[in-house]
């Protein structure tokens, strides 16, 4: 520690046995140990401000250098807020636009949406569908009984009739089988 071995460490302990005396060595002990105590507390506080001192000038340190190079960059143009609310923007407007498709989609009938969807194969040269489309009159029809019909709930199919008692008797169940 102090470059204080053993031999010398009990001579010192016989010696303040002798001089202090058996009854106050303890007091004394404690007191010296609260001392060391106080004194170590000192330096751990010391050393702590002596680092922070060390962490503010290298911190100054770079913040000069940050300065140096970044002289010939103007800072306002780098601005994350106005590029993140470009980002929304167009989100935003691509989110409107789907919603906007899906409406008219929604508004048109099942007949248009079909011929809106069908294969460029299936078209005449007029533009129309050639082959598989419904007659023009039934599209109104199927409108109204696709507006009148319940929203999402699914409907439940009504249990099959149970069927007729045939006139054949039931084979017997052999034994075997049981």
């Amino acid at each position: 520690m102090f470059g204080i071995d053993s031999p010398e460490l009990l001579v010192i302990a016989v010696v303040a046995l002798i001089v202090i005396g058996p009854k106050e060595l303890p007091g004394m002990l404690r007191s010296w140990g609260k001392w060391m105590a106080k004194m170590r507390g000192m330096a751990s506080e010391f050393r702590g401000h002596v680092d922070e001192m060390v962490r503010q000038s290298e911190l100054d340190e770079v913040k000069k250098q940050i300065v140096e190079t970044t002289a010939g960059l103007d800072l306002q143009a780098l601005d994350p807020t106005r590029e993140i609310k470009s980002a929304l923007n167009e989100g935003m407007a691509e989110g409107e636009k789907a919603l906007a498709d899906a409406q008219d989609n929604l508004a048109k009938p099942p007949a248009e949406i079909a011929t809106d969807r069908a294969p460029p194969a299936l078209e005449s040269a007029e533009g129309t569908i050639a082959e598989g489309a419904p007659p023009p009159e039934t599209a109104p029809a199927v409108t109204a009984a696709v507006e009148t019909a319940p929203s999402t709930e699914p409907e439940i199919a009504p249990p099959p009739a149970p069927a007729a008692p045939s006139a054949e008797p039931a084979p017997p169940k052999s034994a075997a089988a049981g």
